[in-house]
Parts: C-alpha cells; sequence; structure tokens
C-alpha cells in the first residue's frame, strides 16, 4: 500500500507540472474561439509595446515560450494562475487581458466617433484646441520642454545633447532621473521592483521635472509610450518630438553603441523589433514633430530638428529670449 500510494503521489506531482506547462485544449465553440484569439492579441501588443521579448517574458513569468507561442495565436486556452503570472510579468492586472475595453459614456463615444472621421493631419489641431480649454500648462510652459521620443537608437541622446546645446539649455535623461528617483540604478530597479515599479518611477520624476519649470531637451525611454497616464503627460506638459527610424537603422545603431545581444538571433531579434515599433506607431505619431533620421548624418538629422522648434512659434518665441 505505502508503494501504491508512493506511486500515485509521483503521479499527482507529473501531471501537476505537465498540466502547468502545456496549454489546456481550446473548446469548440465559436465564442470561445473569438475570446481566445482576443486575449492572444491582447497579449501580443502589449507585450510588444513594453519591449518584451517572448523569451524574456517565459523566464519573467515561469511560462514555457511555446505556450505563450500558442496563447498569442489564440490556440492556447490558459489557466487563471498562468494568465496571473504572465499579467504580473508584464506588470499589468489579469483583467487587462482578459476584460473588453470599458464601456464608455453616450457623450465619449459621440467624440471618439467624431474623432475617428478627421484625417490623421488635423489630429494635432484638435488636440491643441482642447488642450488650450481644458489642459492645464499653458502653451508657454510646454514649449519650454523638449521631449524626444522613439526606440533605442532614434538619437535621442545625441540630437538631444546637440539641441540642448544650441538652445543654451539643459539636457536630461529621463532614465537617469528614474534612477535618481529610486535611488538606484535601472537593472536594480527592474530587479527590485520590476516594469510597474519602474513606470511608477519614471512618472514620478517626468512630474518632478514639469514642476522644477527649467528650460530642457529631455530624452525619454522608448518604453514611455506604453503607460497611457505618463505619456498622456508628456503631450500635455512637452514639445514632443518623435526620432522616427527604420528597424534596420535602430539595430545597427544599437550594436555600434557596443550591445551585440541582438546578434545572438537576428532574425528573432528583427522580428520583435518591427512588432515594437509596429505595435508603437501610432502612439509615437501622437507627438507634436516627427524627424526620420534613417539615411542621415547627425548634422542633417540636427537640422530638421532645429527646423521642427523653429515652426513652432511659442517654441522659437521662448528659445529667441
Amino acid at each position: 500500500m505505502h508503494y501504491i500510494s508512493l506511486c500515485r503521489s509521483g503521479y499527482d506531482a507529473t501531471m501537476k507540472t505537465i498540466d502547468s506547462t502545456m496549454p489546456e485544449r481550446a473548446h469548440s465553440r465559436p465564442e470561445d474561439a473569438t475570446l481566445l484569439h482576443a486575449i492572444g492579441l491582447r497579449l501580443r501588443t502589449l507585450r510588444a509595446r513594453r519591449g518584451v521579448t517572448r523569451r524574456d517574458l517565459s523566464v519573467k513569468s515561469e511560462v514555457s515560450e511555446r505556450y505563450l507561442a500558442q496563447l498569442e495565436s489564440g490556440s492556447g486556452n490558459i489557466s487563471v494562475l498562468l494568465l496571473q503570472r504572465v499579467a504580473d510579468a508584464l506588470g499589468i492586472s489579469a483583467a487587462e487581458l482578459v476584460a473588453e475595453p470599458v464601456e464608455r459614456s453616450v457623450e465619449r463615444m459621440k467624440l471618439d466617433q467624431l474623432i475617428a472621421t478627421l484625417p490623421e493631419a488635423r489630429l494635432p489641431e484638435v488636440r491643441d484646441i482642447l488642450q488650450a480649454r481644458f489642459g492645464n500648462p499653458s502653451a508657454f510652459s510646454r514649449a519650454e520642454r523638449i521631449a524626444l521620443i522613439g526606440l533605442r537608437g532614434a538619437g535621442k541622446s545625441t540630437l538631444g545633447r546637440m539641441l540642448a546645446q544650441r538652445l543654451g539649455i539643459g539636457f536630461v535623461e529621463l532614465d537617469r532621473e528614474v534612477e535618481r528617483e529610486g535611488r538606484m540604478e535601472l537593472s536594480d530597479i527592474f530587479a527590485v521592483h520590476g516594469q510597474e515599479g519602474f513606470r511608477r518611477l519614471e512618472r514620478a520624476a517626468l512630474q518632478r521635472l514639469v514642476r522644477e519649470g527649467t528650460p530642457s531637451v529631455i530624452a525619454t525611454g522608448g518604453g514611455i509610450v506604453a503607460d497611457a497616464d505618463t505619456f498622456g503627460f508628456l503631450l500635455d506638459s512637452c514639445t514632443t518630438v518623435w526620432l522616427r527610424a527604420s528597424p534596420e537603422e535602430h539595430m545597427r545603431r544599437v550594436q555600434e553603441q557596443g550591445d551585440l545581444r541582438p546578434m545572438r538571433d537576428n532574425r528573432r531579434a528583427m522580428d520583435d523589433l518591427r512588432a515594437i515599433l509596429a505595435s508603437r506607431e501610432a502612439l509615437y505619431a501622437r507627438a507634436d514633430f516627427t524627424v526620420d533620421t534613417s539615411g542621415r548624418s547627425v548634422d542633417e538629422s540636427l537640422t530638421a530638428l532645429v527646423g521642427c522648434v523653429a515652426a513652432d512659434e511659442t517654441a522659437a518665441s521662448v528659445f529667441a529670449r
């Protein structure tokens, strides 16, 4: 009996291990398949927006990479506990992966429908009108800060320092301010507080810079657009410029900076990079200006960046003082 009991306990432990690493078979009802597809799409989009590779997510969540791939394709029926692990690793709630968007009021729906009919080129004008009427920071104070957004390798630090020197104002790397806010290096912040903790410190650092009111050029982290509240505050409090580049250009510049990690699996790295850019493109495009740095020298990109400041009448008047 003791031997049978041991065998049974070993069998149960084995089955628990299998259940924790293998997805359940999807149900045959059409609505089940629709739900699984929606969860997979949300997971893929949120992961790409945060710049987290599937491999890294697998390590952080302790869920197999193969399982994550099946989940993102809509063929994996994830358990509640594993779903919570994945959500925790992304710094979000499990509800954000499962739940449909919160129902909106009739007035908000009408406003969204109106905005949806406008061409992309008119959206900055609409935002400026709403900002002038309902926003907090004035256009004048907003123009005192120029924030550069975009993925790593776009030239935010290099061009930011040069632009600040040209305008005679300070240059700030937001990641360094996050370290100052958290009193530790970024790697330690992620290790101790996770992604969600980093985002909280990032928002606090940005709010502090705005309160200080010192004219400056701010180089932001590539993932700042992933947090709606922080990114919205950035758009409201700074003149923003998206430094845009092709995936190949981003990869080349990162490697030239001495980071050879993408070369471990170049095809996978390029696929992830393209997915990140695709998921964030609409967010980056909300910037006041866009400067494409692909195929341009540093001096040519700086000239285009200075031209954006000159084109903004309020910003031009601020820095002409």
